[in-house]
């Protein structure tokens, strides 16, 4: 469902402008930048973007559904960490990682009633519980770094393994698009998803469970999250938990507006995210070798969300009742 046929062009014309951006980006950068064009450049962009673009889809798949989730940074780093903590006792890494699953489906759960039954706004539920999860995590943990056992195949194959001289972590990241695709477009639950983000109030008075629906939401977005730790697990061996307090989930909401899914629910998909993947990983790739700094970099990227966000607002605005309701 979409919010009309005026909507939908600006969303294709849109993604056309942003995959035309992200095509003149690489051209200019190939030509202008040695290193750019370089096969461990571009193997180091294909592994960055799995990460980011992982998260973003499981950012997308909420805002669909006229949420958002700010947790997904801190349930990546916890919940991975938390993986390895155990590992440590002797457990084996893979009921390690499942345990883990579990831990950060309880916080998507959790988040998902708040928000559904307390109805407490998604950003403020999200941003207050993101910070209780690290707190938490942090106080358990106390260490910045965990280390995952060197001795796990399939942890390695993650980092290191190749398909079609593919890297598996893009590998991974097609399958959970692919995945998410089908799930949003082909299933029943997807077109609930679309239903109530496209208008929570219709979708409740036809009778549709839409609290249920929203606490599904934040638990999928969860393992989402966990999915997207697992993958940088395995290219750089470990989990930074100090990742909460950077920019990253910036850059995914930066993914998933500049892409073309609407902050205010019901369209876009998976397709947006990868377009508005791509331009972002091109981006900060390219700022990378031009030796932007840090805050440069966080900088230029604020604009764009902030410019991006501005033309959401004006294009998908929120109706007088959403408004007073509190969704996002």
């Amino acid at each position: 469902m979409s919010g009309g046929s005026s909507g939908n062009r600006f969303k294709l014309s849109q993604e056309a402008v942003v995959i035309g951006i992200s095509v003149i980006l690489f051209v200019v950068f190939s030509v202008v930048l040695d290193k750019f064009m370089t096969e461990g450049n571009i193997i180091a962009l294909l592994k960055n973007v799995s990460i980011l673009g992982t998260l973003a889809v499981g950012m997308g798949f909420v805002v669909v559904g006229r949420g958002i989730d700010l947790t997904m940074v801190a349930v990546m780093v916890v919940g991975v960490a938390f993986s390895i903590w155990v590992s440590s006792w002797g457990i084996d890494f893979t009921v390690a990682i499942l345990l883990g699953a579990l831990l950060v489906a309880l916080i998507g759960l959790f988040t998902g009633v708040m928000i559904a039954f307390a109805e407490i706004p998604p950003i403020f539920a999200t941003l207050a519980i993101a910070s209780s999860v690290y707190g938490a995590g942090r106080y358990v943990f106390a260490s910045d770094v965990l280390y995952a056992p060197n001795d796990v195949a399939w942890l390695k194959w993650v980092g290191a393994g190749t398909v079609f001289g593919i890297p598996a972590s893009v590998i991974i990241f097609g399958v959970v698009t692919l995945v998410m695709g089908v799930f949003l477009r082909k299933t029943r639950f997807g077109r609930l998803v679309y239903a109530a983000g496209d208008n929570p109030s219709a979708a409740r008075t036809m009778g549709l469970p839409t609290r249920p629906i929203i606490v599904a939401q934040y638990v999928i977005s969860a393992l989402v999250a966990f999915t997207a730790g697992i993958i940088m697990t395995g290219l750089v061996t470990g989990i930074n938990t100090t990742l909460y307090s950077s920019s990253l989930i910036y850059d995914v909401l930066l993914v998933v507006v500049l892409g073309g899914i609407g902050l205010s629910g019901g369209q876009g998909g998976v397709r947006n995210v990868i377009v508005g993947t791509i331009l972002v990983g091109i981006l900060t790739n390219g700022m990378t070798i031009l030796n932007f700094s840090y805050t440069s970099q966080n900088l230029i990227k604020s604009v764009i969300l902030l410019s991006a966000l501005a033309i959401d607002a004006i294009i998908n605005p929120r109706d007088e009742q959403t408004s007073q309701s509190g969704d996002i």
